[in-house]
């Protein structure tokens, strides 16, 4: 039952109507038995783990916060030692299973030399695990207080909108939301339809599309080389952009029906004008939970910059193992780190260079550079990415430079990667049509919001052209059936 699946708005018409068929004080209730029916049944595989590791922190949260009070008679520093031992024996317990699960094999293969164990893995257990992690340090930290009622934490954890794939809640941004109950107000609600119509847009009429492209070079590596490396890697760079913020369009939306607002997780990060600004703009709430519970604990740049590009690499590699097992992903993470120091080290070098030429800070064509020079080097990173090993995306980057093949852009060779001519043609004027919204929402422009204000009866029809659109051009109007959204598979 994907975000895309009919099925999935059947189940969502049913939840919304208990929702808001309910007493507004318990509406909660029903959010967290849809919640739990959406994750149980749905996807049968592996939820007696997560129900195990909602117990485990449920009861490592209350334990952490007591042992934090001080106790009449008692040393503090007895109580602090005691604390920080349940509180890393808790991080332990909470990880250990993701750990298992997505690197298992990994460990298994190249250092042990055994076969593969067939794990269960939960759906969604990467982002349910920071999410558990971050709300023990939240109460370690002293900034978030425990709850205590565990039908309301398990509600936090499986709120059904955000746990396949994200965004990655902080508790104190989310719990008050779940537990108040909402009332249905229309606009709220048109909100909502507009970021799924959105999402729906993005995932079937660019995401599944170029998909098509990047699977068929991918799959050849070495019968597609040259141009074809920068073809695919620069859809693929669009594609994973543009199907994760789909899903996370969507689930903010399902959210925004309810009346709950999620965080954002995208910023347009390829209007960025350094690798760090991509970062900041880049999948969010990783981002952020990286910087704050792996780089600034461990020192971040308060203590030199030979200490801080450390942390860098090692927040960075945090972040590859995270994405996945194995060593091109954790190349991937340690490039993206390689990128921040070089351009911290290099940043006095560029500002003389583009001085010399006449470039001064903000103008358009340094901007512009700025941008190409960011897409460019993050999409060698996506190509390694994105390939089936770190041997051949190396090798696919190196046939980037050293084979020359530019003929292709100019005879039908691209019209044999599986998409028409048609295809290609809706393909661009969509991915048009996202530059443009980009754009404008990047100089404040809020195009949702105009067309609130439009009459009630206008609003929806433009909302049913919408549908209609997507439906006729989408990936549906040309018979391919829709991928799975990329980052439910981390």
């Amino acid at each position: 039952m994907t975000y895309t699946s009919i099925s999935f708005y059947f189940f969502l018409a049913a939840a919304l109507a208990a929702y808001y068929l309910m007493p507004v004080s318990v509406r909660w209730v029903a959010l967290l038995g849809g919640s739990g029916a959406f994750y149980f049944f749905a996807y049968k595989t592996g939820w007696w783990i997560l129900l195990m590791q909602i117990f485990f922190t449920y009861g490592a949260g209350i334990c952490i916060e007591r042992l934090g009070r001080r106790k009449e008679g008692q040393a503090d520093t007895a109580f602090c030692g005691r604390k920080k031992a349940v509180f890393i024996l808790s991080l332990c317990g909470t990880a250990f299973p993701w750990l298992c699960m997505k690197n298992g094999d990994f460990v298994l293969g190249s250092i042990f030399h055994r076969p593969s164990y067939p794990w269960i893995i939960p759906l969604g257990v990467s982002f349910y695990t920071l999410q558990m992690v971050s709300y023990l340090a939240d109460i370690y930290k002293g900034t978030a207080r425990a709850q205590k009622n565990p039908l309301k934490y398990a509600l936090f954890i499986l709120f059904f909108p955000q746990i396949v794939q994200g965004p990655i809640p902080r508790y104190g941004d989310l719990a008050g939301q779940l537990y108040e109950g909402h009332l249905f107000q229309e606009k709220e609600f048109s909100r909502g339809f507009q970021k799924i119509l959105w999402g729906f847009f993005l995932k079937l009429m660019i995401a599944d599309k170029v998909a098509v492209v990047v699977n068929e070079i991918f799959a050849h590596p070495y019968a597609y080389t040259g141009c074809y490396v920068l073809v695919a890697g620069a859809l693929y760079s669009v594609e994973l952009y543009v199907d994760f913020m789909a899903c996370t369009q969507i689930c903010k939306g399902v959210a925004g029906l309810f009346g709950l607002n999620l965080a954002d997780n995208f910023m347009r990060p390829y209007l960025s004008v350094s690798v760090k600004e991509f970062w900041r703009r880049w999948h969010i709430s990783l981002s952020g939970w990286l910087r704050d519970y792996v780089y600034i604990p461990l020192g971040g740049g308060r203590r030199g910059r030979y200490v801080k590009y450390r942390n860098l690499l090692f927040t960075f590699a945090v972040s590859g193992v995270w994405h996945g097992a194995g060593y091109k992903f954790l190349f991937w993470g340690l490039l993206h780190g390689l990128y921040q120091i070089v351009g911290d080290i290099t940043a006095d070098v560029k500002q003389k260079i583009y001085a010399r030429f006449g470039l001064p800070e903000g103008s358009a064509a340094r901007g512009l550079i700025q941008k190409a020079g960011v897409f460019f080097w993050v999409m060698l990173a996506w190509i390694i990415f994105r390939a089936d090993s770190l041997t051949v995306g190396l090798t696919m980057v190196g046939s980037l430079f050293f084979v020359h093949n530019p003929w292709i852009f100019f005879n039908d060779s691209l019209l044999l990667l599986g998409l028409g001519w048609k295809e290609w043609g809706v393909l661009l004027i969509s991915i048009g049509v996202l530059w443009f919204v980009g754009r404008r929402q990047e100089h404040g422009a809020r195009i949702g919001e105009s067309v609130l204000q439009m009459p009630i009866y206008l609003r929806w029809a433009v909302y049913i052209a919408a549908v209609v659109v997507i439906m006729v051009f989408g990936t549906y109007g040309f018979g391919f059936d829709a991928q799975a959204f990329i980052y439910s598979g981390f």
